[in-house]
């Protein structure tokens, strides 16, 4: 039996308690008490009951038992003074108050077994969301729980290389102690999400959890409580917390899976999914193992369109950061491949968004590209990548104010994304254009964090350091600047990265010594 209790996991049978993907240490007598408890929560257990219960009626000093009803609190996260679990009534005894959740696993057939009319498990990243448990009573809360989970299957459908259930099916499961492995093979999916929602004293605690429907492997839990005021509002405010956490961690996941993959067995998305890291790394290693894996992906899978995009994003990537050894062919083979990944799919909105930088870089007509971006975000609001997208195509064509709101809405979407390094330079450009200088440092440095080796961080800052005079840290970050790359310019660099609007920059790297 599985019993679960806002982020925790409490199994019976495997004799483990998960606290959304850890397992949580615990003491086998102070397992025993709080399987006793949660058992029992139905009434009061005595002080009796529970001496008979665990320790067999044995003399128990009373010090004994509080030792191991404060380790019982202490692993689940409570205390004697909260007692928002286990609550112990003077005279009369104790009594677990959270509220419960119960899972029977059953002994299903083995993956290899299941039934004939089981659905085979795409070959993309499938995830189903189970309705969320109404943890309050409170028929109301039912209405909010089943619309925050109608809006987070929409939000997750609008990426396209998810394969999300629709609500139809999920919801049949609804109200149900289901075996998650059994939810994976009837649906045909590799992952699930479920949570539950809960609402006291003006607030509503919305618990998620994301597993594993082949291993049962917790993958991802998170907890989150919010004021109980505009119900429709707080619904979006919540499936952009849950989706802009679970999109990432679902595609890390797969990343890891492709990885352990034998080479033999390949598949065009399992390259894709291994040239994903080479592609966060500014380095010259970095774009060029990225296209060795996307020209492999393209071999066996010509219609992969967003890894055509992919690709052109790293021929741009070698003319503007200066790796390319025959620019032109570089730049060519960037608007080819734009061009062929928008022919096979127009309306993805990555692909949407890969194909609008390079164009706002290799061909730069503004208004083209300013509906490309656009676009992308109305056809998922939910995406980094067509946020951070949308920023570059509107800092390019000179609208830095507008290319700042999209970058901002993009690191809301995804706060720890290993992207990022990228979209913090390309604002503090932005911001300087703004002469927002002090946050232009700001975001240099966060990049310069994320990623020392990238000399867009030092560039960033040589030029915002510049204009406020602080002339010793912009001149030291113009020397990072030539330690990365030796050979740069200005004018080489303003050539090969389409930089004629970024006047404030320019002038900033002037300042800061940068040869002409």
């Amino acid at each position: 039996m599985r019993y679960f209790f806002e982020e925790y996991a409490f199994d019976t049978d495997c004799r483990e308690l998960h606290r959304g993907a850890d397992v949580v240490s615990i003491a086998p007598q102070v397992f025993d008490l709080l399987e006793y408890l949660i058992r029992n929560r139905e009434r009061v257990v005595s002080k009796d009951d529970l001496i008979k219960a665990i320790w067999n009626g044995r003399s128990v000093s009373d010090a004994a038992l509080t030792t191991r009803l404060n380790a019982a609190r202490t692993v689940i996260g409570d205390s004697g003074e909260e007692q928002r679990f286990i609550k112990t009534l003077p005279r009369k005894g104790f009594r677990f108050v959270g509220q419960v959740r119960e899972a029977r696993e059953v002994a299903g057939p083995n993956p290899g077994d299941a039934p004939e009319s089981a659905p085979a498990i795409p070959d993309k990243p499938s995830i189903a969301v189970l309705p969320f448990a109404n943890m309050s009573g409170d028929p109301e809360q039912e209405y909010f729980a089943d619309g925050m989970v109608e809006e987070i299957i929409t939000a997750l459908s609008r990426f396209k290389w998810l394969f999300v259930i629709a609500r139809n099916s999920s919801f049949t499961f609804k109200g149900k102690a289901v075996d998650i492995k059994e939810v994976g093979r009837r649906l045909g999916v590799r992952y699930v999400l479920e949570g539950s929602v809960r609402k006291a004293a003006g607030k509503v605690r919305i618990s998620g959890q994301l597993i594993d429907a082949i291993t049962g492997a917790h993958i991802w839990a998170d907890r989150f409580e919010r004021d109980l005021t505009d119900v429709f509002a707080l619904q979006d405010e919540v499936t952009v917390a849950v989706v802009s956490a679970v999109q990432p961690k679902l595609l890390q996941t797969e990343i890891q899976l492709a990885t352990r993959r034998r080479p033999e067995n390949l598949t065009a998305y399992d390259f894709f999914l291994r040239a994903v890291p080479q592609f966060y790394l500014p380095t010259r290693e970095g774009v060029a193992e990225t296209l060795r894996l996307a020209r492999r992906a393209l071999e066996l899978d010509p219609r992969f369109g967003f890894v055509a995009a992919l690709a052109g994003l790293c021929h741009m990537r070698n003319v503007v950061w200066g790796y390319a050894i025959d620019p032109q062919f570089e730049r060519k083979e960037a608007i080819r491949l734009m061009r062929l990944a928008l022919s096979i799919d127009d309306s993805d909105p990555e692909t949407l968004a890969c194909a609008a930088i390079i164009s706002a870089f290799m061909v730069s007509d503004s208004e083209r590209e300013i509906e490309m971006a656009d676009r992308a975000v109305a056809l998922n609001p939910n995406s980094y990548s067509a946020w951070a997208g949308r920023g570059h195509v509107y800092r390019i064509a000179g609208l830095p104010e507008e290319a700042v709101r999209s970058f901002e809405r993009a690191i809301r979407m995804s706060p720890a994304d290993p992207r990022q390094h990228f979209t913090f330079v390309e604002m503090g450009y932005a911001l300087i254009e703004l002469r927002r200088f002090d946050e232009a440092i700001v975001a240099g440095k966060k990049a310069q964090r994320q990623s020392p080796s990238f000399v867009g961080a030092y560039r960033c800052l040589a030029s915002a350091f510049a204009h406020p005079g602080r002339d010793a840290e912009a001149r030291e970050a113009a020397a990072r600047v030539l330690e990365c790359d030796p050979a740069t310019t200005i004018s080489a660099w303003i050539a090969r990265s389409g930089q004629s609007n970024a006047k404030l920059l320019i002038e900033g790297l002037r300042k800061a010594g940068l040869p002409e």
